[in-house]
């Protein structure tokens, strides 16, 4: 329809029982850019409209034999109602003009005899008039098509846009579960290195330093991050041993020789180089280069003195120091006599600053231990008999002696498989101990 607008002629009816009033008017008019066409009667105009496209201005003359103007203007309008209208009448056909307005929907009427230059100008109007209402239509049409597209573009983005959302969500929920994997991962390495420094014989005591050096540094109001580097140093606080001869890891540095000191010393910095390549770790790394300096300034490997170590290195070597007498120790007075060890190197060795959080965890760490008192309500379940749920009353070893989890762990089933997992390549000589 929009190109039959832009390209098909518009078109004049003229309709007049006398034939030379029809060759004047086609005279006058022959050089206007619209096509003419005549009738010399109402039933010949009807056939014009029906045979031909794009009629957009009838002029009738009222004073016809049969149907009058009115009447055929009237029938005009049923059948081309975009068309404008115009009665040729005279000056006596006032009620038939009142008629062809009202009735016919008259454009305009002019009267008999006419003037030629207000005749032209008025079929000139009436056509442009045609026209404007022919690209209003154009234009709403073309207008109503773009706006169905847009509706329907907008509701193809709307869709878009939610499938968009709702693939980032899975993409982000895989990469969230991605990165999880990636930190459990992580931390499972970093306690399996731990186990495998206790090998040497220090039975938990990369464990035992890492629960003192987390509880110290989040009771001194540590940020989570620290917190976790601290943990990572601790327990890998010794990795630098994995170099130096197991002989001389059994010897007191104070029975060590000036060679044999110097060698042991090496530890720290060999400790640092170890993890230096795995940057998550080179924070943690530089605690455990500190860890032995001395907050008297007499330490090793720097020399550093008071804060100028690193807090989380001052806090591993005051649980280090701990653990290290507790080692050695068994009854229900070690924890004092531990303590007490502490107390009189406060000052020289340890920070003074970290004595209180130290007690507070320590007492209760080393509680059971010390005491000999088992928790109430404990039974030993086979693999088969493990739900998730259930919360470890002690320790759990694999049957070389590897730390698997902590007393008071809640089993899910992730670490339901690891356990069965780990009794199948290096089973202990019992079940798994649980509260209940």
């Amino acid at each position: 329809m929009d190109e039959l607008y832009e390209s098909a002629p518009v078109r004049v009816l003229f309709v007049d029982d006398e034939e030379n009033i029809l060759k004047a008017l086609q005279r006058l008019l022959m050089d206007e850019d619209f096509e003419i066409l005549t009738a010399s009667s109402a039933e010949e105009g009807l056939r014009l409209m029906l045979a031909n496209d794009n009629v957009g201005l009838i002029v009738s003359d009222q004073r016809m034999p049969g149907v009058t103007g009115v009447q055929f203007l009237e029938q005009a309008k049923e059948m081309v109602p975009d068309a404008l209208r115009i009665m040729l009448t005279g000056y006596a056909d006032i009620s038939a003009t009142v008629d062809a307005i009202n009735r016919g929907g008259a454009y305009r009427y002019i009267t008999k005899p006419w003037s030629e230059d207000e005749l032209v100008q008025t079929i000139r109007d009436a056509v442009r008039q045609y026209r404007l209402v022919l690209e209003n239509r154009r234009l709403a049409a073309i207008v109503s098509r773009q706006n169905e597209e847009l509706q329907e573009w907008n509701a193809n983005l709307k869709q878009r846009v939610l499938d968009q959302t709702v693939e980032l969500r899975k993409k982000q929920e895989a990469l969230q579960a991605y990165n999880e994997r990636l930190r459990t991962n992580f931390k499972e390495t970093v306690t399996a290195f731990s186990r495998l420094i206790e090998l040497g014989g220090k039975k938990k005591h990369a464990d035992n330093v890492a629960k003192l050096a987390v509880n110290m540094a989040q009771a001194l109001g540590l940020s989570a991050e620290e917190v976790e580097t601290v943990h990572n140093a601790a327990l890998l606080h010794d990795i630098g041993e994995l170099g130096t001869a197991g002989e001389l890891l059994r010897k007191d540095p104070l029975e060590m020789t000036p060679a044999e000191l110097k060698e042991y010393m090496l530890h720290a910095v060999r400790g640092q180089t170890a993890i230096a390549a795995i940057e998550e770790l080179r924070e943690a790394g530089e605690l455990i280069r500190h860890h032995h300096e001395h907050f008297d300034g007499s330490g090793f490997p720097d020399g550093l003195k008071g804060e100028a170590i690193p807090l989380g290195a001052r806090i591993i070597a005051m649980a280090d120091f701990l653990d290290r007498i507790m080692q050695k120790l068994h009854g229900a007075t070690a924890i004092e006599f531990g303590l007490r060890s502490v107390s009189a190197e406060l000052g020289k060795r340890l920070d003074p600053s970290l004595y209180k959080p130290l007690s507070k965890f320590a007492k209760y760490i080393y509680y059971v231990r010390e005491t000999g008192i088992k928790k109430l309500g404990e039974t030993e379940m086979g693999l088969s008999e493990l739900t998730v749920g259930l919360v470890l009353s002690r320790d759990l070893y694999s049957g070389t002696g590897l730390l698997l989890l902590n007393r008071g762990v809640r089993l899910d089933a992730a670490k339901i498989d690891a356990i069965r997992r780990y009794y199948r390549i290096d089973p202990p000589p019992h079940g798994v101990f649980v509260e209940y």
